[in-house]
Parts: C-alpha cells; structure tokens; sequence
C-alpha cells in the first residue's frame, strides 16, 4: 500500500514506516502529525483516485529531526561592470515517520 499527499505545495509519495524529508513543520521531535490532503491511494490493485482528495483519508507520522540542509551558494555577476554579489541560504527541514495510512473503501 502508499499514498500520494500533498504537503506545503508539494507531493510525496509514501509506504509505511518510510521515513520521509519535507519543508519545515513546526511541532516537537516526538508529536504526531496528521496528512489529510490525500491526493491518490494504491492498495492491493485498487487505485483511488481523489477529486481532488480523497474524503475521510489521512495519513499519521510522527516528527523524528528537525535541521539544516547544506549550504547553497547564490552567485550574481555582471561581466564588465565590476559587479559580483555572493549569498548563501541553508533551508530547513523536519524528518518524519509514516506511521499509519487510514482511508475509508
């Protein structure tokens, strides 16, 4: 069985017990979250498609880490004018655990 849901503008898909890297969630390392914008399950040749997400399905994990990606370097630069300006950005992220996928037939 997985799912497709949607999270901060994005989509993952997920199985039980996978541990997955999303945008920043705030929430403490140990809570339990819920997943309800559900966009598809897939289980045991059934195929649920939601119009656009599926009613009454939602998917529990838990926040296991709370970080840091690596640095990412911004360049701009303007040839023959003496112009160069470097920045740098670490965006964050939260480590989750699916725990369980819940949806009505």
């Amino acid at each position: 069985m997985y799912a497709v849901f949607d999270s901060c503008g994005k989509q993952y898909k997920v199985i039980q017990g996978q541990i997955i890297k999303l945008e920043k969630i705030i929430g403490k390392i140990g809570d339990k979250i819920e997943f309800k914008n559900i966009l598809m399950i897939y289980d045991q040749n059934k195929l649920n498609l939601g119009k656009p997400i599926i009613p009454g399905a939602k998917i529990i994990a838990q926040l296991i880490l709370h970080g840091k990606n690596k640095k990412i370097k911004i360049v701009k630069f303007r040839r023959r004018k003496h112009f160069r300006k470097i920045q740098g950005h670490r965006q964050l992220f939260t480590n989750i655990k699916i725990l369980k996928i819940k949806y009505l037939i």
